[in-house]
């Protein structure tokens, strides 16, 4: 009978010191991927609650000789952190739901409806991705400041952030492939049962897809939550930038500390969001590997 390999043997975790070393090797692993973890989270966050002095002082101190939490209150104000984290707010989530809205749409038109020249529209998707993003940042700039047509600026619009975020073509292939593995009988049920298209999406496919919309959504909020280019090109009014360019245009004659402080705390709800999702990360990363 053949049995799994490890790397220890069951014989030796059967003796009581195999047992220990075993424990011992495996705690050390884990506490010292922990420390590497959040070594720098606590680094950041204490660096806050320091004197301007104590931070910059060689050799560092690994706990503050005095807590100032100032530092998150004067940042608060000094630095208008709640103006710039709404408008992060409002523009990442409206990037984020059209881009659900357009990204899946157009992955399950190819993936189920199957269109005439279906193929080479998903080539020419795929395609931009071997282009730079640096290199699409002018012609996307001169779009946005004279849009087509109609002959609009979206500077200084939250639309001019929306829109350009729509087109993912990573997105779409994701959400694309993971359409192509759910099981054909469950769609062939609906059908039989007379749900049309927009009624199989949304009543069968959409509910199976939770996974893979947790990973989409993670990565559509994370895009514009750290982006810092285009919303430095879109954005020429202070009032209306988000937080990743605010820290920068408001840092010149701010303490270091209070830059921290402003730093942990725009960096708080990316980790909240991950805390949330990352049960549907790990689920839509293990259903790309498996097929239904």
């Amino acid at each position: 009978m053949s049995g799994t390999r490890t790397l220890v043997s069951p014989l030796t975790l059967a003796r009581p010191r195999g047992r220990a070393v075993y424990w011992t090797v495996f705690t050390g692993v884990v506490l010292l991927f922990t420390l590497a973890f959040l070594f720098p989270v606590y680094w950041m966050a204490t660096g806050a609650m320091k004197s301007p002095d104590e931070v910059t002082r060689t050799p560092p101190t690994l706990v503050p000789d005095k807590w100032h939490v100032s530092g998150y209150t004067d940042a608060w104000d000094l630095m208008d952190l709640p103006t710039h984290l709404w408008n992060t707010v409002v523009q990442a989530t409206g990037a984020w739901i059209l881009q659900l809205v357009f990204c899946t749409a157009a992955a399950y038109a190819l993936s189920r409806l199957r269109p005439a020249f279906g193929k080479v529209i998903l080539g020419g998707i795929l395609a931009t991705l071997m282009v730079p993003a640096q290199a699409l940042v002018v012609p996307k700039y001169l779009t946005v400041a004279d849009l087509p047509l109609i002959h609009t600026s979206l500077l200084n619009d939250p639309l001019g952030i929306w829109l350009p975020a729509v087109a993912n073509a990573f997105n779409l292939y994701l959400l694309k492939r993971f359409f192509d593995q759910l099981p054909r009988d469950v769609l062939e049920a609906a059908e039989i049962d007379g749900a049309g298209r927009l009624r199989t999406l949304w009543s069968i496919v959409l509910p199976m897809s939770r996974p893979v919309l947790g990973v989409v959504s993670i990565f559509a909020l994370v895009a514009v939550w750290q982006d810092f280019l285009w919303p430095l090109m879109v954005f020429s009014d202070t009032d209306k930038q988000p937080i990743s360019v605010a820290l920068v245009q408001l840092s010149q004659n701010i303490p270091l500390t209070v830059l921290i402080a402003a730093m942990v705390i725009a960096s708080i709800p990316m980790v909240a969001m991950f805390l949330v999702f990352q049960r549907h990360i790990i689920a839509g990363i293990s259903a790309g590997s498996t097929k239904g």
